[in-house]
């Protein structure tokens, strides 16, 4: 496997909060078109490592790198000179959305466009026709083309993050990287959540990488796992080789099983 089939790479990154330390000599390596579920208890760095990948959060100094597209997004604690080109390739999807509540829905997603059309055409709101349809469909490849002239903050919990992955899809993203898209999502807008963005990997071959406390979801949806505790990576394999007794080193033998009842071995 050439280097040109990883999109992001990762190599031994660690990232501090004070005394604590969020990430722990972490390696990774994303093939293009991988649906990675991040698991873990809270506090265990997926999230760090996620924000990490977009150069949201600036790794320590010293050796560790990471790279995107073959670029350097991250080195000796600092960030690339890539990092602008790079970031305009990673769509991020944010636990609580992320969105301006009184723009209306199409607002909120054509902005997704704005590393091409310009801020100055964006602001004035002179968005070139193709950006428009694109907005369009991408609303209604997540099922609410119908709600584009609404504001977002009226919109549900589910809506409002469906809106958020039209926004990446304008954005023309290829690289997804949702942080705990689900959490606050009642079980069938959950399901739809997910269901939209392993259809996006699936259909699009978009690369996906998503944060989850739910690891039902992650079996279900995610075709490899990556498993982290106290900032290091304890578990990378298929979803299909995690069984209950990895499940109980990784989050301790308080670990309930009965939402994956049917999906482990």
């Amino acid at each position: 496997m050439t280097s040109a089939a990883w999109v992001l790479s990762v190599g031994h990154a660690s990232k501090s909060f004070g005394e604590r330390r969020a990430l722990d000599n972490v390696s990774l390596d994303v093939r293009a078109g991988e649906m990675i579920g991040l698991i873990g208890a809270s506090g265990s760095g997926k999230s760090t490592l996620l924000r990490s990948l977009s150069g949201l959060n600036v790794i320590d100094a010293g050796e560790g790198r990471i790279e995107a597209f073959g670029m350097a997004l991250q080195s000796g604690g600092k960030l690339g000179k890539s990092v602008r080109a790079a970031r305009h390739r990673i769509g991020f999807i944010f636990q609580q959305f992320n969105l301006v509540g009184r723009l209306t829905v199409f607002t909120n997603v054509v902005l997704g466009s704005l590393g091409r059309t310009g801020f100055l055409r964006g602001v004035l709101g002179l968005w070139p026709a193709e950006t428009t349809a694109a907005a369009m469909t991408a609303l209604a490849r997540v099922g609410i083309a119908d709600r584009a002239g609404q504001r977002a903050g009226t919109l549900s919990g589910g809506q409002q993050q469906r809106a958020a992955i039209a926004r990446a899809l304008v954005q023309q993203a290829q690289v997804i990287l949702a942080d705990e898209p689900v959490a606050s999502l009642d079980p069938v807008a959950a399901r739809r959540v997910m269901e939209i963005l392993r259809d996006l990997n699936k259909a699009d071959g978009l690369t996906v990488l998503v944060t989850l406390h739910q690891v039902d979801h992650a079996l279900r949806y995610c075709d490899r796992i990556v498993a982290l505790k106290a900032g290091k990576i304890v578990y990378d394999g298929s979803s299909a080789s995690l069984d209950r007794a990895k499940l109980i080193d990784i989050y301790g033998p308080e670990f309930e099983d009965v939402a994956t009842e049917g999906l482990l071995k």
